[in-house]
């Protein structure tokens, strides 16, 4: 008799094979490591010292700019109320604040437009090679390194209209005939010291206007202007069809920042007229500043107005910016 021995029954066909045995299921919300969490957090140590200063030097002044608008307070600085939009209101009631709104406008958007032009010519001079080019680079910053509350004084001395140099020069010339009168008050008159307030804002700005457009002068690659020429292209519309373009970046940027800095600028005015005669010299910044020695309030609701102007230079800015890539691509 044969020896048989009896198969077992094995699993049913497409059942899956029976894998080793293992351990309970891992969970799927399982916690990373301690170590990868501090790895995460690490990028804070190097962000945070920046995000502190931001908070501390813009966000709480913006905070405590805003609560002292809604403030009643006294030029001692005691709050006695809540004075809701009053503020506000008798701010824009101000019988002065359309005038100074106007010369605002007049002082910004001239200041800009004569340094944004005055640049572009001295960064297409700085961009020609030319003996004592690097000693011109190196001269046009002096305004720059200046400061410009001590350079704004220095202008203020040199148009007194007792000796100031302005008028001894202008004398020789045979333009002034008189001193101490009301031909050599320069800064006495407001229109002449409205025109020499713009003057020295555009020689306050020209260096750094102008280092930013010949930067982006530079980048421009020389190959495109020797194809240009190639092909017959006249200077001008090299410059008009090649330069102006490529340009167009730096300019946006230098024209920005020039437009914040012009409008924000408070040394230059108070330094020459302290917006005087009356307001008749007075810009937004500058009014602001006056209100705070009897109206707290009224000096924070235009501060307000102040930096709601600001945050639409900057939205313009970057829509403009927006724009230009679009046109890029």
């Amino acid at each position: 008799m044969s020896d048989i021995t009896a198969a077992e029954p094995g699993p049913p066909a497409g059942a899956p094979k029976p894998g080793p045995s293992a351990g309970p299921p891992a969970s799927r919300t399982a916690r990373p490591p301690k170590r990868h969490r501090l790895a995460a957090l690490e990028p804070l140590l190097w962000i945070g010292p920046a995000i502190t200063l931001i908070a501390v030097v813009v966000l709480w002044p913006i905070v405590t700019m805003v609560q002292t608008s809604f403030q009643n307070i006294t030029p001692l600085g005691i709050t006695i109320g809540s004075a809701g939009l009053s503020n506000f209101s008798q701010v824009f009631k101000n019988p002065n604040l359309p005038g100074i709104l106007v010369r605002t406008v007049i002082w910004v958007a001239a200041a800009v437009a004569i340094t944004m032009v005055l640049s572009l010519g001295l960064a297409q001079l700085y961009n020609q090679r030319f003996p004592g080019r690097r000693f011109a680079r190196w001269a046009i910053i002096a305004p720059w390194a200046a400061s410009v509350m001590m350079t704004a004084l220095i202008f203020r001395w040199m148009l007194q209209p007792e000796n100031g140099v302005v008028n001894v020069f202008l004398h020789q010339l045979g333009i002034v005939h008189r001193f101490n009168s009301s031909q050599a008050d320069w800064l006495g008159r407001p229109d002449s010291a409205m025109v020499w307030m713009i003057g020295v804002a555009v020689f306050v700005s020209l260096p750094f206007t102008t280092y930013v457009l010949l930067a982006g002068l530079q980048s421009i690659p020389g190959e495109l202007f020797e194809a240009a020429r190639v092909d017959g292209a006249s200077s001008w519309h090299a410059y008009r069809r090649i330069t102006l373009p490529l340009l167009r970046p730096a300019f946006l940027v230098a024209l920005v920042i020039n437009l914040m800095n012009v409008f924000n600028s408070f040394p230059i005015i108070w330094e020459m007229t302290r917006g005087g005669p009356g307001y008749e010299t007075s810009t937004t910044t500058v009014f602001m500043y006056d209100l705070k020695g009897t109206f707290v309030g009224q000096a924070a609701a235009m501060s307000i107005v102040n930096f709601t102007l600001v945050v639409i230079i900057v939205l313009v800015f970057l829509r403009l910016n927006r724009w230009n890539r679009q046109e890029a691509a």
